[in-house]
């Protein structure tokens, strides 16, 4: 059998004598050997040419279309206490529904009549507010009276200086007067003089005369008295004028300063008032921060905190809740090298966990279970896992998703890709590449619409 002797034992021995010899040197079996070799070889041949479309495989998971229907937990905005549950954990709530209901801890809002209290405190500062506005409205009357007043004042004042200034004239005028009459007296006190040397003139008559000069000095120097008192009053008219003046300035200046003091108390009074009012909303709408109540309609999960008399802080989860009405979608995790080949609105294949199915990843059309999706989002940042989260959405043109679907549930999905024969995938796996880079004929058309 090695061929080591150079006797040969089919040249010694009939081998064809016997049955096993017969059945496997049969010219007819290398025939029909032949013929199937030729045949698979051509089958084998025709199928490198068939079409294949390149895909990329990931697992995902079933979520929802939009945040607000996912499942999320409601916390309370301010810290508290449980005082009273009104679900169970698989309740169904609809929107509004009192969830629990939570008592203060804080020791500022523990009055209970703290809503009532700051209500009266707003109408005590809303009458002072009134009170200061009177206050200042009687002020201004009081400030246009003084003004008036200092005008008529005025007006009195500038009279008396005018009768004084004209009585300052009559005076000059007599004072003058008086002063012609003593030269004149003198004159003749000098002629009665003379006759009276010579003789002429008795000493009667010049006596008389000089009685009458004794008597104009006399005069004289009361209208220089007079003349005088007059130039004082002038002096003294126009001290009044000043004086009546600052003494209104004064009255009017006293009067603007408690008309601002007035101003200020009452934009304060304002101001507390619109801090009270401020704080009498904040305090209802605490209140009704007490009772939690549902988001959307949905069922209760998981009470978070449970028990009664258990405090927790604000923004504290404090119980679970599914919203009952949502639009199902998957969420798929694709490698960064892969993410250059996914685009917004392509087709994607969904096989669901728990759902029979029959996979050809290459042949969508013949695959059995799997559902029809489109890509709607693209996250721009890198996940937690390394990979970049994709967002499929139903594909309405395909058959509709099943109904027993629940949100959370795992997926796999396959993303289709280029069309392109089996032998070009073929050699394409055994190189170790990429499927290959495209663009969809939507981003084409654009571009050769922008050229």
């Amino acid at each position: 059998m090695l061929n080591i002797s150079h006797n040969k034992l089919n040249k010694t021995v009939d081998l064809s004598s016997f049955k096993s010899a017969q059945k496997v040197f049969h010219k007819k079996h290398f025939r029909y050997f032949n013929r199937f070799l030729l045949v698979f070889a051509i089958l084998g041949v025709v199928i490198m040419f068939l079409p294949w479309t390149q895909n990329i495989n990931s697992r995902g998971n079933v979520t929802t279309l939009t945040p607000d229907q996912r499942p999320q937990t409601i916390q309370s905005p301010i810290p508290g206490r449980i005082e009273k549950w009104y679900v169970r954990e698989g309740d169904h709530v609809k929107k509004g529904d009192t969830i629990l209901f939570i008592s203060e801890i804080k020791n500022e809002y523990f009055d209970p009549n703290l809503v009532n209290r700051t209500g009266q405190q707003i109408k005590a500062k809303e009458a002072s507010v009134t009170s200061y506005g009177s206050k200042v409205n009687s002020l201004n009357n009081q400030i246009r009276a003084l003004h008036n007043e200092r005008k008529l004042k005025l007006e009195q004042v500038q009279n008396k200086l005018l009768q004084a200034k004209l009585k300052v004239k009559s005076d000059s005028i007599d004072f003058e007067a008086s002063k012609i009459d003593l030269q004149i007296a003198e004159r003749q006190i000098g002629a009665i003089q003379n006759l009276y040397d010579e003789g002429l003139k008795s000493l009667t008559e010049l006596e008389d005369k000089k009685s009458k000069f004794q008597e104009k000095q006399a005069k004289l120097i009361s209208q220089e008295n007079k003349y005088l008192a007059s130039k004082n009053e002038v002096i003294n008219a126009m001290v009044e004028i000043n004086r009546v003046q600052a003494e209104y300035v004064d009255k009017i200046s006293k009067a603007e300063s408690d008309k601002f003091t007035a101003q200020s108390n009452q934009f304060d009074a304002e101001a507390q008032v619109t801090k009270l009012e401020s704080d009498f909303t904040n305090y209802e709408i605490r209140n009704d921060l007490y009772y939690i109540k549902a988001p959307q309609d949905g069922f209760i999960n998981k009470a978070i905190k449970g028990g009664i008399g258990e405090t927790f802080k604000e923004g504290e989860q404090l119980v679970g809740i599914m919203p009952s009405n949502y639009d199902l979608a998957v969420e798929m995790f694709v490698d960064p090298i892969d993410l250059p080949l996914i685009h917004i609105g392509e087709n994607v294949r969904v096989q669901f966990d728990g759902w029979p199915a029959v996979v050809f990843s290459g042949w969508p059309n013949v695959s059995y279970g799997t559902y029809g999706a489109k890509i709607v989002a693209i996250e721009n940042f890198i996940s937690p896992n390394g990979k970049f989260r994709v967002l499929l959405a139903p594909d309405e043109n395909d058959y509709k998703w099943p109904e027993a679907i629940r949100v959370g549930s795992g997926a796999m999905t396959i993303a289709l890709l280029e069309d392109v024969p089996i032998w070009f995938e073929l050699w394409r796996k055994l190189n170790g590449f990429p499927p290959n880079y495209y663009q969809p004929e939507g981003d084409e058309k654009s571009k050769s619409k922008e050229k």
